[in-house]
């Protein structure tokens, strides 16, 4: 019987089949090596690790704009809770003075042989709950009657600002969870960039970036191109000074969430530059487009803010012939470029 059997025949697909396994269990080592969960380290090419790291550095440079965002908000809370207890505390002193005031009648009338009730009012350990009862009203002299009302409003006042506070504070603590959630991604994805680079050798780091060398010691901007001409072309004096501050910070380098003036992030190179200008701009990329009038690219003057990705994530500053002054990631100092670096998003002209 066995003579007569049929030989196996090979599946036609067996090759691909074999090949696209051999494929996704590289790609499962190489994802389980970037987070860390797994004990194999893939060996990457140098192209690889480029890819990896910009990728980590496009999610990271995401969550820094909101974390930025939600650094903004804080700062607008715990602004706004110090107004309102400034606000509280000064109204707590003018309280205070006009009890006392009421103090010296009632001690004027107790030793004359009564209290008024307005005055038992005012000296309370509970006179808002006093003054809830109706009668008390009829029987309160029309002065008293005044200086009582005007301790009521104050009393009315500082629960409302009390009540206000609670509310930012509420406000402030949730947008402080928010930044150490932010940090939190931010720091993990640095990290692990940096550790994809650590296993490159110098020449291949600076293969990879692909700017001079030069352009990263402390003197080199000295011999970057000078801002006079990008900033002659400017379409107000104001644009041009934010294009002279981004030449002088040529070579800074790139630290999440800074805003100068040593060391920067990309919307905090825009926004220092622009502050040195006088004009106050937002924090973050998602805020800054919206901060002046939408041009074209073909319409773009030096002093424009570009932006660049599908989530307006990345900025910089035009400055003329195709270029912009941008901080690009921790690898690489603030810096020319050209647009086409990155996925042009829109532009916007601020003054």
């Amino acid at each position: 019987m066995a003579a007569h059997r049929k030989p196996r025949q090979r599946s036609t697909g067996s090759g691909t089949a074999r090949t696209a396994a051999t494929i996704a269990l590289a790609g499962a080592a190489t994802a389980t090596g970037f987070d860390g969960t797994g004990h194999a380290e893939p060996q990457l090419t140098p192209g690889q690790v480029k890819a990896e790291v910009d990728r980590l550095y496009r999610e990271a440079e995401v969550a820094t704009e909101k974390y930025n965002g939600a650094k903004e908000k804080a700062e607008a809370a715990g602004q706004r809770l110090k107004e309102l207890q400034d606000q509280a505390a000064r109204k707590e002193e003018r309280l205070n003075t006009a009890r006392e005031a009421l103090g010296a009648v009632a001690s004027a009338q107790y030793r004359g042989g009564g209290l008024d009730p307005a005055l038992q009012l005012a000296l309370s350990d509970d006179p808002d709950r006093y003054l809830d009862n109706a009668e008390f009203v009829e029987r309160a002299g029309n002065r008293q009657r005044s200086a009582v009302a005007g301790v009521r409003k104050r009393l009315r006042e500082i629960e409302q600002l009390r009540g206000a506070a609670h509310i930012e504070l509420t406000s402030l603590k949730s947008r402080q969870s928010e930044l150490r959630r932010h940090k939190k991604t931010v720091t993990g994805k640095l990290g692990t960039a940096q550790r994809l680079l650590s296993r490159l050798t110098a020449e291949e780091r600076a293969r990879l970036d692909g700017s001079p060398r030069a352009s990263r010691t402390p003197g080199a901007r000295d011999t970057l191109a000078a801002p006079g001409p990008a900033a002659s072309r400017a379409p107000h004096s104001r644009a041009a000074a934010a294009v002279s501050y981004a030449y002088q910070k040529l070579g800074s380098p790139y630290v999440w969430g800074a805003t100068g003036p040593n060391a920067f992030d990309c919307s905090g190179l825009v926004q220092a530059a622009y502050r040195s200008a006088g004009v106050a701009l937002p924090r973050t990329t998602y805020s800054q487009i919206d901060a002046g009038r939408r041009v074209s690219r073909s319409e773009l003057l030096p002093g424009d803010l570009v932006f660049f990705y599908a989530g307006i994530s990345h900025v910089g500053i035009y400055v003329g012939n195709g270029q912009m002054i941008h901080a690009p990631n921790p690898s690489a100092p603030v810096r020319l470029a050209p647009l086409d670096e990155m996925p042009y998003a829109g532009a916007t002209r601020v003054v």
